[in-house]
């Protein structure tokens, strides 16, 4: 039955409701190599694993030509899990995670009209049980207008009467033995999902779950009630509001489903006046929004939208709203709505902002036969932002130039949650955090040595806090923290001058254990491993540092047999075994020279031994 039923939908072109359907054939396996039983058999004889990633394919195929790319980067994801940490083809994996991409690029580019949705009620006894009474919400196809979904529907029907009313019918025409069609839109109620909550997620995201994963439909009627003023309708006008709950989410494995609980509510003309104000800022946000995505995009549309607000000639802004509700009569008489009061008062201040930013971006785009046009609805709206900062405040939105960021982003969308939500306006900022990234800083132990610096040949890696002296023989080396700009590779001085007064703490090191070091070697087994732990194989560059020799030195063999007799070394920041004789190309390799000699003539030195000590 499901695949009789996937049939009837791709005959009808309706590509998410078979990707929908296939998937509950899909449910029903599981991923193992255990062979399908004979009712889930596919193509033949197959594992459960190979079944259902060939329904998974055909699935993503069909999601996508419905464009609900969400749906299927979900089962993109679930696929490449299994290629990449059960089955270990990576080949397939690299193929899923490409179409994978090209499913989020089509998000973000790609225009899907929002489907209409039609509430249909059949009344009369003259219908099927399963029909009978009943009001089912149907999702339309793209671009698909009333009157053409009506007459498809009477078509089946053609027996049935029309009904003009949106009203539910009474029990006369519920208990008749005719057949009565009931047909009007209604509004899908947006569900953000918990993730994406006051977060600043781009329009084209937030826009599909406007018309997808919907479960609540809203329909509401304009009534009157009390006394009429001609003058202002708004003071009289209620809203019946009818609130269809569906008994599944839409879209699904049909393109309708049962309404099964129905609501009836009214709001008051203050409650009315808050959701219209909701609705002309979140209208101003996003067409905003698109202007700065689409810069091909006709200027009229914005043009009407701003000049609508602005122009007082018009009167289609807020001034009635002031001269309903915002009076000492209005307030007396509804003390309870004081609340509501100033939350409208609120959207009212926070829709200066929304303008000031839609008519910059229409200054940068209208064209000189429609200067003058812009030139007076900039006039307009300096008086109007003049008068609302001073009786309802002033609310301020940052500089759209100090947040451009290296990906595409709305122009206000960040706000949007403290923009059109219920709660309170004030002081409200939701940016985008950025990820700052922190400097390498150098280890505040001075006996840190690091390796994990840039590999550079010929080079000592070492990173010191505080300045400290090491003895080489009768030699004090010096380390030092440099001022300047981090550098690949360290500097070597070797000065005349000695004076061990100004060192603290004189610590020893071997010339084996420094030659060792030099060259990269290891000794093992020995429990004090000195700075071969802290030199990488090729031996990355100090950063930051200086290293001077401060004093004279004997020469390599005396300083030698000076150091066997040292009981002091100076160990590296931990312990590491390393293979013998290992060289690295590039190893510096210091000589030093001493200033006295003990003789006074020395032997002049063998070439072939000086070579191995080349600097």
């Amino acid at each position: 039955y499901l695949y009789k039923l996937r049939d009837l939908h791709l005959e009808g072109e309706n590509y998410t409701e078979a990707a929908y359907t296939l998937l509950l054939h899909s449910r029903l396996l599981k991923w193992s190599d255990d062979m399908c039983s004979p009712q889930f058999e596919f193509h033949g004889s197959q594992t459960q694993r190979q079944l259902k990633e060939t329904l998974y394919d055909t699935i993503i195929d069909y999601f996508d030509k419905g464009k609900m790319w969400e749906e299927a980067i979900t089962l993109c994801k679930e696929l490449a899990e299994q290629y990449e940490n059960e089955i270990f083809d990576y080949e397939l994996l690299s193929k899923r995670l490409e179409k994978q991409a090209k499913f989020y690029e089509n998000i973000m580019k790609i225009l899907r009209p929002k489907p209409d949705y039609f509430a249909v009620g059949y009344y009369g006894q003259g219908y099927p049980p399963f029909l009978r009474n009943k009001v089912f919400i149907h999702r339309g196809k793209e671009y698909e207008r009333r009157e053409d979904f009506q007459n498809q529907l009477m078509s089946q029907f053609p027996s049935s009467v029309r009904l003009n009313t949106t009203t539910m019918p009474g029990e006369d025409i519920k208990n008749s033995p005719l057949q009565y069609i009931q047909c009007f839109t209604v509004q899908p109620v947006l569900e953000i999902p918990p993730r994406l909550k006051n977060k600043p997620v781009p329009d084209q995201i937030i826009n599909f779950y406007k018309s997808n994963y919907v479960q609540r439909f809203h329909y509401s009627r304009p009534v009157r009630k009390g006394p009429v003023d001609p003058n202002n309708e708004f003071v009289s006008m209620w809203i019946e509001r009818t609130t269809f709950t569906t008994v599944y989410k839409l879209p699904g494995i049909l393109r309708w489903f049962e309404a099964t609980d129905i609501k009836h509510t009214t709001l008051s003309p203050l409650e009315n006046a808050i959701e219209t104000m909701e609705s002309t800022n979140e209208k101003i946000l996003t067409m905003i929004n698109q202007y700065q995505a689409d810069w091909s995009l006709p200027i009229n549309p914005l043009s009407m939208l701003l000049n609508g607000i602005v122009d007082p000639a018009v009167m289609g802004g807020f001034a009635k709203y002031e001269k309903a509700f915002f009076t000492d009569e209005y307030t007396q008489q509804h003390s309870e709505d004081r609340d509501k009061l100033l939350r409208l008062k609120d959207l009212i201040a926070w829709q200066i902002p929304l303008l000031g930013g839609g008519i910059s971006l229409h200054g940068k785009r209208v064209t000189d036969d429609l200067r003058p046009f812009h030139e007076r609805m900039e006039e307009c709206f300096k008086q109007l932002k003049k008068k609302v900062e001073k009786e309802y405040g002033v609310r301020e939105l940052p500089d759209l130039d100090e947040r451009k960021s290296t990906r595409p982003r709305s122009m206000l969308r960040s706000f949007r949650q403290s923009i059109i939500s219920i709660s309170s306006l004030q002081g409200s900022e939701c940016g985008t955090p950025t990820k700052s990234h922190a400097d390498r800083d150098i280890p505040e132990s001075p006996n840190s040595w690091s390796s994990t610096l840039p590999r550079s040949s010929g080079s000592v890696s070492v990173s010191i806090d505080e300045e400290s002296v090491v003895t080489v023989g009768d030699a004090e080396v010096k380390l030092r923290k440099s001022k300047k700009k981090k550098k690949r590779s360290s500097m070597i001085f070797i000065t005349e001058e000695r004076d061990r007064t100004s060192t603290l703490d004189c610590k020893r090191l071997s010339k084996k254990q420094e030659f060792r070091s030099d060259t990269n070697l290891s000794e093992p087994n020995n429990e004090n491993v000195p700075l071969t732990h802290a030199n990488s194989r090729s031996l990355p560059a100090i950063t930051g540092l200086s290293l001077s020799v401060a004093g004279g030195a004997e020469d390599v063999d005396a300083a030698t047999a000076k150091a066997k007799r040292d009981s002091k070394t100076m160990s590296a920041s931990g312990t590491s075994d390393r293979t013998a004789d290992r060289r690295s190309k590039g190893v510096i390799n210091l000589l030093f020279k001493s200033k006295s000699s003990r003789s006074e003539d020395p032997k002049p030195s063998d070439p072939a031994k000086d070579s191995d000590n080349h600097f």
